[in-house]
């Protein structure tokens, strides 16, 4: 028998959680309600939700501070944020924290549900054992994407976020393609780019970071009007579970 998937509304308009659960309900989902932050923290502890729709603004915090805090306790809950369509930094920000995903209100309700069950579907996808299981190396660096690790040389640990890593997994998978950012945008979040998007090279810019590239250690190549390549070769090697 199918499991249906538990999503998370966290959002402190009554009107748009009733429309929400009403209607991502009748998608063939199950769906829980908070109206706050402490809503939130209670639903958390009583159950483990498949994906969380969370406002930003909420009346006793920030759905960013949710978001990051999350991430440290459960960080493989995809997030789907909601923002107002001003708030640019606030999506920005959202990105770098983690979430998975943003839309800006209003929204249309199918589209949501389209975005859910994208989210979904790559976190599945990720998550799910292959039948192989192989590592990846470039650089000093080693990825296991079946446990969701990226190892230095030196065996310290990065800890990247979900997008973060499904970025870095578009690369390990084309090494030495040049990537547009609508193919890289399609690739991991499963849409099409807005003009004014800017999540792809907000991710890039952290994924750098972290990765500790430099001028004279470069990673990644920016082509101007291109897109993104990695210049690294790319080493597999199977393994035994």
């Amino acid at each position: 028998m199918h499991r249906e998937e538990h999503i998370l509304i966290v959002d402190d308009d009554m009107e748009i959680r009733r429309l929400l659960a009403r209607y991502i309900g009748g998608q063939g989902f199950r769906v829980s309600l908070a109206g706050d932050r402490r809503g939130y923290e209670e639903q958390i502890e009583i159950s483990n939700p498949d994906l969380i729709v969370l406002d930003v603004m909420l009346p006793d915090g920030s759905g960013l501070d949710i978001c990051r805090s999350l991430y440290s306790r459960v960080p493989h809950i995809p997030v789907i944020l909601l923002t107002a369509l001003k708030e640019d930094v606030d999506r920005i920000i959202g990105l770098e924290l983690g979430a998975d995903d943003y839309m800006g209100k209003p929204f249309n309700p199918r589209e949501l549900v389209a975005r859910i069950r994208a989210v979904l579907r790559r976190s599945q996808q990720n998550t799910a054992p292959s039948e192989e299981a192989r590592l990846y190396s470039f650089g000093e660096y080693t990825v296991d994407p079946e446990l969701r690790r990226v190892t230095r040389g030196d065996g310290a640990d990065i800890e990247l976020t979900g997008g973060e890593f499904e970025l870095l997994s578009v690369f390990l998978d084309r090494p030495g393609r040049l990537l547009s950012r609508d193919q890289l945008l399609d690739l991991t979040q499963g849409r099409e780019r807005d003009p004014l998007d800017r999540s792809i090279d907000v991710l890039m810019s952290k994924l750098r970071r972290k990765l500790g590239e430099s001028d004279a250690g470069p990673i990644f190549k920016t082509v101007r009007n291109g897109g993104y390549q990695l210049t690294l070769p790319v080493r597999t090697q199977a393994i035994n579970r």
